[in-house]
């Protein structure tokens, strides 16, 4: 099979139970594979050898700046960003290198996203299609340098893929909490960090809020219990970090 010019590139943490999956998804059909590892302490990137043509060792400081600095390191103007928990179906692979026989005629392409609790796909609740931009141009896309949720910026016309990139966001509803846990922390650190105005009232309505809208308005309640318990954990984002913002001004007054 001819290689299309396309660099994967993908960002891991002590991945050893999801990188090898990922990279055979990718594996013989993309000009570059590339993985930016975050000091794994795991058997990451001795998998990761067996598949990648580069694996480079940088400790993540703000995730926006390394995901900038992965599609940086690319060979290829083409990069197709993927994190160790995704993998790329068949007929997302063949939309690909369809897309690739031509000259892609926009700079950028957002690809659906089918989201997994365990076995679960999550149809529902604004889980899905959940596209994200994540075929691109390097030269007219980057991040936005902070380290929770950065915005995508991109500097030209963007289209839009059919197929489906699969996502194992969550291994259990431990792992649901341990990931809100950390995002939260970083959510209210950023708030503090650039002076964001939050108070009580607007955290607890923006919790109220987002329940009804995943649950409610975006029909999360197909999903029966797994659709309440994410819509549910996922409310309490906002008043979760709006409390670690609290603790972080108080320690910063005292």
């Amino acid at each position: 099979m001819t290689k299309i010019p396309l660099s994967v590139v993908i960002i891991t943490k002590n991945e050893e139970k999801n990188i090898q999956d990922c990279l055979l998804s990718v594996l013989r059909w993309v000009d570059e594979i590339i993985v930016v590892d975050d000091e794994s302490s795991d058997n990451t990137c001795e998998i990761a050898k067996k598949y990648a043509d580069k694996i480079i060792k940088r400790k993540m400081d703000i995730e926006g700046r390394h995901r900038n600095f992965a599609y940086s390191q690319a060979r290829n103007v083409w990069v197709l960003s993927l994190d160790a928990d995704e993998r790329i179906t068949l007929e997302l692979k063949e939309e690909i290198i369809e897309l690739f026989n031509k000259e892609p005629e926009f700079d950028a392409f957002t690809i659906p996203r089918r989201n997994y609790l365990g076995d679960y796909w999550v149809r529902y609740g604004g889980e899905y299609p959940a596209a994200q931009l994540r075929l691109f141009k390097k030269n007219k896309f980057k991040y936005e340098e902070v380290n929770v949720h950065p915005r995508a910026f991109l500097d030209g016309k963007c289209g839009h893929l059919q197929k489906d990139l699969i996502h194992y966001s969550w291994e259990s509803f431990s792992d649901f909490l341990a990931k809100l846990n950390r995002q939260t922390s970083w959510e209210a650190q950023k708030w503090f960090t650039t002076g964001r105005k939050m108070s009580m009232f607007r955290a607890f309505w923006r919790t109220v809020d987002r329940f009804f809208r995943r649950y409610i308005y975006k029909k999360g309640y197909k999903d029966g219990f797994i659709g309440f318990m994410i819509a549910f954990f996922d409310s309490f984002y906002q008043l979760i970090s709006y409390a670690k913002y609290r603790e972080l001004k108080n320690k910063n007054h005292n």
